[in-house]
């Protein structure tokens, strides 16, 4: 777990560090820096969905997991908790400003989304090594002090999430392992990064996307992988 509770501590040291800029810049500067924000989200999208290699797997996933985010209505109870959060420990956003849920969301997803996440965290808990997780941990560390300057507090909250993901990943990792083949990987990252272009077009306020309603996207190319690969011996 060393590599996870490093990952967490530089997203809330950078996290800290960017609330301390935030101080320092001007109100009407917010609206800019988020745009600019947006585009970096937009392009570690781009970069990351052409990790996958089948096209339909993304589309078919994109449609499920639509589905049960709807059905579930995963964006709301995320709000829902958000706001909670948000009015115990943090003041009322100026106007411009992103709210906590847009904080925590999009950090949660640019920090947990991709390949080093998951094959760093299998190789901690497999082997114990944590070179990758170190890495991502300085990248991680660098992007929050950014993110919190344009979003605010939602990127320090995040920092929870960081923990449980990656370490539930670290712990179970001789259990998921089997299911998470290269392939497998590629595709949950396609996914992901599909849903951070999705963000970007809300930071840049091109639309209000309820991007958490697509998350379980992500994890479906768990079972569509095999899928494919049983239809495709068939033949």
């Amino acid at each position: 777990m060393l590599g996870v509770i490093v990952n967490t501590l530089t997203v809330i040291a950078g996290s800290i560090v960017g609330l301390l800029a935030k101080k320092a810049i001007p109100k009407n500067w917010t609206n800019f820096i988020m745009a600019g924000m947006g585009l970096c989200t937009m392009y570690i999208g781009i970069s990351g969905a052409f990790e996958g290699q089948n096209t339909l797997i993304a589309v078919i996933s994109i449609a499920l997991g639509a589905i049960i985010g709807l059905a579930v209505d995963i964006d709301r109870r995320v709000n829902n908790l958000a706001e909670k959060i948000e009015k115990r420990f943090v003041k009322d956003a100026g106007e411009g400003e992103a709210t906590f849920s847009e904080g925590f969301v999009t950090a949660s997803m640019i920090f947990c989304v991709g390949a080093m996440t998951i094959v760093g965290s299998l190789q901690a808990g497999l082997i114990g090594d944590n070179t990758m997780l170190f890495t991502k941990a300085t990248m991680d560390g660098i992007g929050a002090v950014f993110f919190a300057a344009s979003l605010g507090f939602g990127v320090l909250a995040s920092a929870a999430f960081v923990f449980v993901f990656q370490g539930s990943i670290v712990l179970l990792a001789q259990f998921v392992e089997p299911f998470l083949s290269d392939a497998v990987i590629a595709e949950m990252t396609c996914a992901g990064s599909l849903l951070l272009i999705g963000l970007a077009f809300n930071l840049i306020g091109i639309s209000k996307l309820k991007i958490m309603n697509f998350m379980p996207a992500v994890f479906m190319p768990i079972i569509l992988v095999p899928i494919f690969d049983w239809v495709g011996g068939l033949f």
